[in-house]
């Protein structure tokens, strides 16, 4: 289980590292800590936390075009033909990678097994069964 938690927060460090590259790496090790303790915390199987990690990364690739896209905003007052065609590739790539992961998490996250009914107590066990359940004659 520990095994799966460290390699599903290591594949989110490197999505958020790949984002926000310009960041210091204290702001990438804060994530690290947030999303582990976060699987740590919510994730009970192997099957959730690989669902929740990818479901971070479809989150993270979805956000990489917006952050490219601010960032040459802020530089230039237009961008050039070069810095446009950086965008597009940007928002293609982008959006196909986050259309997919966000699609494996769903496939993961209705693969989760359900969680058994509770058993009855004891006072639910002693109680007569409904007349829907008796045999007729």
């Amino acid at each position: 289980m520990w095994l799966n938690i460290s390699l599903g927060t290591l594949v989110a460090a490197i999505g958020f590292w790949l984002v926000w590259g310009t960041l210091m790496p204290g702001a990438v090790a804060l994530w690290a800590l947030l999303v582990g303790g976060f699987l740590h915390w919510r994730c009970r199987t192997v099957t959730e936390i690989w669902a929740w990690a990818t479901l971070l990364l479809g989150v993270e690739s979805f956000a990489w075009p917006l952050q490219l896209m601010i960032q040459l905003k802020s530089t230039a007052p237009a961008p050039s033909d070069d810095e446009m065609g950086t965008i597009l590739s940007a928002v293609v790539l982008g959006l196909f990678s986050s259309v997919f992961w966000m699609s494996f998490a769903y496939g993961l996250f209705k693969r989760k097994p359900v969680s058994a009914p509770a058993e009855p107590t004891a006072s639910q066990a002693a109680l007569p069964d409904p007349p829907s359940k008796r045999k007729k004659r």
